[in-house]
């Protein structure tokens, strides 16, 4: 898909700048000298708030198109998270996956973020050759050549674009939820614990959308419980 105003943003060239802050392509590289064609970076992301799924996000870059000024989302505004993420759909293979709710709570977060991360993965045309993960644990279910890679947002193109598509999906769920949930601030706070999100756990109660194996979450639920009984 040709997007002209996409152009003015890819830099054609795999020889992407390295800066001191900035991911670049030295893991897909070395991957790549080892053999490896299609190379994903996968991140996630939410696993702190108290409400919302958790989403991850695989993406195969084109290294002739790789939209500049990409980085860990936490280190971007919303506007240019949202434009970025734009350009990354439209110049490299990108799978989106969540886990739910009830799946946080019936595991625990982070087996939660391994079973979207692995969903996002295998949701990609065909499967990579190698597989660039955030963080440090490898999701027991992946069954390919991966490494993982601590604060990988912030290290490897592939993964600095898997954070920021994934966030501006997850942040979109959250925006709609708002709307048929108003009072807890999601359009803003993400289901992050916000002093707003807590005070409406007080006054509002818990939805259907919250995590009720989140300490905050349960100690309402509890409280609740002791008040009926």
């Amino acid at each position: 898909m040709d997007n002209p105003a996409a152009r003015l943003f890819f830099a054609p060239r795999p020889d992407y700048p390295v800066g001191m802050d900035a991911p670049d392509l030295f893991f897909e590289t070395a991957a790549r000298a080892r053999g490896a064609i299609r190379i994903a970076g996968v991140d996630e992301v939410g696993r702190g708030p108290l409400a919302g799924p958790v989403t991850a996000a695989a993406v195969v870059l084109d290294v002739q198109r790789i939209p500049e000024g990409l980085n860990d989302s936490k280190k971007l505004t919303e506007k240019r998270r949202v434009a970025l993420s734009e350009l990354i759909h439209v110049s490299a293979e990108v799978c989106i996956a969540h886990a739910s709710v009830e799946e946080i709570d019936t595991h625990n977060i982070l087996r939660a973020s391994h079973i979207a991360m692995c969903r996002a993965i295998a949701g990609l045309s065909s499967p990579p050759c190698h597989v660039l993960i955030d963080g440090n644990m490898i999701p027991r279910d992946l069954d390919l050549p991966c490494e993982t890679i601590v604060k990988g947002d912030g290290r490897s193109l592939s993964i600095a674009a898997a954070s920021i598509v994934a966030k501006v999906a997850r942040d979109a769920i959250m925006r709609d939820l708002a709307q048929h949930f108003p009072g807890y601030g999601w359009e803003t706070n993400a289901g992050y614990g916000s002093k707003s999100h807590s005070d409406a756990l007080l006054n509002l109660g818990v939805t259907p959308h919250h995590r009720r194996s989140f300490a905050p979450v349960h100690n309402i639920l509890c409280k609740e419980l002791k008040l009926s009984s």
